[in-house]
Order: C-alpha cells, then structure tokens, then sequence
C-alpha cells in the first residue's frame, strides 16, 4: 500500500505539469488566432478605408476635370458670340461709316480734305482691328485656319497695335494636333499670354516659338518687357486661367519670370 501511495505521488506532478503545458499551448494558440483576426481586420478595414478615399479623390477629379471643361465651353461659346457682334454689329457700323465719309469728301472744301482722310484712314484701321480680333475670338475660325495661322494673325494685330516686332518661328518638321478641341485651347493660352504683355509687360518685342518634334510640341512665348515676381503673381487670374487650362489638355506649363527680366511662357504638349 505505501509503494502504492508513493507511485501515485511521484505520477501526480507528471499528470499536472502536462496539462499546464496543454493548456499553455492551447491559450497561446487562442490568442494566435485572435491576433491574427485582428491583423486581418484591420487590414481589410485599411483597404476598404483606402479605396473609399481613392474613389473620392477620383470622383473630385472627374468633377473638377468636368468642371474646367464646361467653364471652357462656356468661354467659348461667349468669346464667339462677342466675336459675332463685333463682326456684324461694330464692324457694320464702322463700314457704313467709312461709306459715309467716302460721300462727304466731294462735298467738304479742300483744306478740309486732310483731316476727313486722317478720319477716313482711322475709321478704316479700326474696321480692320475690329475683324482681326473677332477671328481671333471665334473658334470656328481658329479651327478653320489652323493654331499656327491664329497665332500669326495675333501678332501681326499686336503689331500693328503696339509692339516693335512681335514674330512666330517654327522648328521641325509640323505634327497636326489630333484633337482640334486641344488647338483651341492652347491658342487661348497664348492670348492670355498676349494680354498680359500688352497691358503689364511694357515689352517692345513679342516672340513665339513652336518647336516640334515626334513625341511633342514645345511652345515658348517671351517677352522683353518689365518682368514680375511669378511667386507673387500665382494666385493672379490670368496665370490661373492658363494653369487651368494646360491642365485640362495634360500639357505641362510653366512661367519663368523676374523683375527687369522679361517673361517665358513653356507649354510642353504630348503629341
């Protein structure tokens, strides 16, 4: 009976010391399971988290893109209707008021003539400017003559109007833009351009360069007039406007100036 109870003692601790173990590896076990749910949880959530943000950014850009372009088409559509009434209301007008001076000339005395010829050649000139700029505001037209053609026609107008010089060069071998939309809107790039340095550049001289080569057109438009602080000048309307607009086409844009040191406009087009 004693080596019974004795057996029985020294087994005891074995029979213990195996069920702690059992009972460690199955709670180690538990709480593997239970992590690795919340590992996978989380990460689930994470991406679910990630995707609901990246459809969000991605609905914002379809609506800014969408956006940008109905303001655009909205320009657009104003700019030719006030191409329209240039064309056949002021232009009308001046015409018919060239026709009457044309009659008034047989009847004024002869030391009157000059002055009714210096108001007759004004009077011309400006019918003139006034077709030249309602071309230039009709997208039609631009679409019909081609984007090297408006260009040219700008500035031979800016030409006339204030500018020493101001011409278009041409390098490498011409590639037609295959959206007609993406002419339209780089032209109006460069008539922001053109603004700009008729009303703040004081530049005696305008230059536009197309530069083109298989993959892309390189346009550079400069002036040698006064210059800005570009940093200064970025939340400006007009620079806005054309930042706006090269995005809209996936162009990339870019505005170089300082003060006393002119201004460079690059718009880089993927062809």
């Amino acid at each position: 009976m004693t080596y019974l109870i004795n057996t029985f003692l020294q087994i005891q601790p074995i029979v213990s010391t195996s069920a702690e173990r059992y009972l460690l590896i199955y709670m180690i076990g538990v709480l593997l399971i239970v992590t690795s749910l919340v590992v996978i949880f989380f990460i689930v959530f994470q991406k679910r988290k990630n995707k609901l943000l990246l459809d969000k950014i991605i609905q914002q850009q379809v609506f800014d893109e969408e956006l940008a372009r109905t303001q655009t088409e909205i320009q657009e559509q104003t700019l030719k209707y006030i191409g329209w009434e240039l064309h056949d209301n002021v232009g009308q007008l001046l015409a018919y008021a060239s026709m009457q001076l044309n009659m008034l000339a047989a009847k004024i005395p002869e030391d009157m003539k000059g002055t009714l010829d210096l108001t007759t050649s004004t009077i011309k000139e400006s019918l003139k400017e006034v077709r030249s700029l309602s071309k230039s505001l009709n997208n039609d037209v631009i679409l019909n003559i081609g984007f090297e053609k408006s260009i040219t026609n700008e500035l031979d107008r800016l030409k006339r109007m204030k500018f020493a010089s101001a011409k278009l060069q041409i390098k490498g071998t011409k590639v037609p833009l295959t959206n007609k939309k993406h002419e339209i809107i780089l032209f109006r790039i460069m008539q922001e351009f053109f603004s700009n340095s008729v009303k703040y550049s004081e530049a005696h001289n305008l230059k536009v360069v197309l530069d083109y080569s298989d993959t892309q057109l390189l346009i550079v438009a400069s002036d040698d007039g006064k210059g800005f602080d570009v940093e200064g000048a970025k939340k400006g309307s007009g620079l806005i406007n054309m930042k706006s607009r090269a995005d809209l086409i996936g162009a990339n844009f870019d505005l170089f100036s300082k003060p006393n040191e002119g201004v460079i406009l690059t718009i880089t087009y993927s062809l």
